[in-house]
């Protein structure tokens, strides 16, 4: 069964999509948390963090570095928060890595 975001990715489900490339898809998140929130997801499916492959380090990197070219995009120039969530107590929902980018306000410490 197809996770939701590879249903997005082959645009069985509709997205507000921000950047593409071959790599990954940057969409906003339905259910924003700040008044910018972004999900950076690879179009590659890697279940979660603690399961990357280190063939996979670069596929991570290219993850980061996009989600600070979008929020740069954005102009969060005040700054933005990055967040990978792994596992049920880490509040992952989708079994499927992604970024979240958030901004546009102040971020509070600490954030759960």
């Amino acid at each position: 069964m197809k996770t939701l975001f590879e249903r997005i990715i082959a645009r069985e489900i509709p997205a507000k999509i921000e950047y593409e490339d071959d790599l990954c898809i940057v969409i906003h998140d339905i259910d924003p948390q700040a008044p910018t929130h972004l999900l950076t997801i690879p179009k590659e499916v890697i279940p979660r963090i603690s399961e990357v492959d280190p063939v996979q380090e670069a596929l991570l990197g290219h993850l980061l570095r996009t989600a600070a070219s979008v929020a740069a995009k954005l102009k969060l120039e005040n700054g933005f928060r990055i967040v990978i969530n792994n596992g049920t107590d880490g509040g992952e929902t989708v079994p499927h890595l992604h970024v979240h980018v958030l901004g546009g306000r102040p971020m509070a410490w600490p954030p759960g």
